[in-house]
């Protein structure tokens, strides 16, 4: 599996790319070609077309979760490409629209906009297989007990709380474990772990890239690191929702990479 990281907040010095507050990964796994996330505006296409990466060659779009810094490029993807024989996988709540402190987060756009645009919408709610080792993880279960379960403003469609139940991940069974591709871990990258751990029937981690969502010094943290010592071997790269006191702190005890648009991996 290649991927190459088209949009992150952060850039490399002397990488003249765009990034911005988003996530966006492209995934080469055989045949397949596939988006997971889509950023915030259409800074991962001009990002992409400068890596001479070919949107046109596209056969699946996973989202994480519907928030817009991972969804909203997608409108920016099909006003310039044909979409008509690409699969999209996304958890139905991706297209219920959220609010967070007064303001719009969610996805721009419902289930019957992709389907309009011809894609082919597979629910995301259960384990979807992408490749033959490559697993789009479903709605992940919320077991461990140290990670936030505080909603994250509003459904604006109901007025509930909104627990972002839509968030998921990417499990990649390679051949010294299982890695993790994430968005933004709202559903715990802990619960994440363990989830891909049971899909996959590995018992170690050979790696994770995304959002961790670990954005203060507490207690989360110090659980999460210490959960990640246990399952993870091989390198971790939090990037986007990860502050730099959460990378600091991780860095005292776990092997971290530094995260930028236009960083390519090659997981075996």
């Amino acid at each position: 599996m290649k991927l190459t990281i088209l949009m992150d907040n952060n850039t490399y010095i002397d990488q003249y790319y765009l990034g911005e507050p988003a996530f966006s990964v492209y995934i080469e796994d055989g045949a397949e070609k596939i988006l997971f996330d889509t950023g915030y505006s259409d800074s991962f296409l001009r990002n992409a077309e400068q890596m001479r990466i070919d949107m046109n060659a596209l056969t699946y779009i996973v989202l994480s979760h519907g928030h817009n810094d991972h969804s909203r490029g997608l409108t920016f993807l099909w006003d310039k490409y044909d979409l008509k024989n690409v699969k999209l996988v996304a958890h139905p709540g991706v297209f219920v629209p959220k609010r967070y402190m007064g303001v719009d987060v969610g996805a721009p756009f419902s289930k019957q906009d992709c389907i309009d645009r011809g894609l082919q919408v597979i629910d995301g709610s259960k384990p979807v297989k992408i490749t033959e080792r490559l697993t789009f993880l479903g709605e992940i279960p919320r077991v461990t007990s140290f990670e936030s379960r505080e909603p994250i403003g509003e459904c604006t469609d109901t007025g509930q709380a909104d627990f972002v139940m839509d968030d998921s991940a990417l499990a990649y069974e390679g051949k010294e474990g299982v890695f993790i591709v994430t968005g933004c871990s709202h559903s715990g990258i802990c619960n994440i772990v363990l989830q891909a751990l049971r899909m996959s029937g590995h018992k170690t981690v050979s790696g994770i890239i995304g959002g961790f969502h670990l954005l203060k010094k507490n207690q989360q943290l110090t659980e999460t690191i210490r959960f990640l010592e246990h399952y993870t071997k091989g390198m971790l790269y939090p990037c986007h929702c990860v502050s730099f006191a959460a990378k600091h702190e991780m860095m005292n005890t776990l092997p971290l990479t530094e995260v930028g648009v236009g960083l390519k991996l090659d997981v075996e």
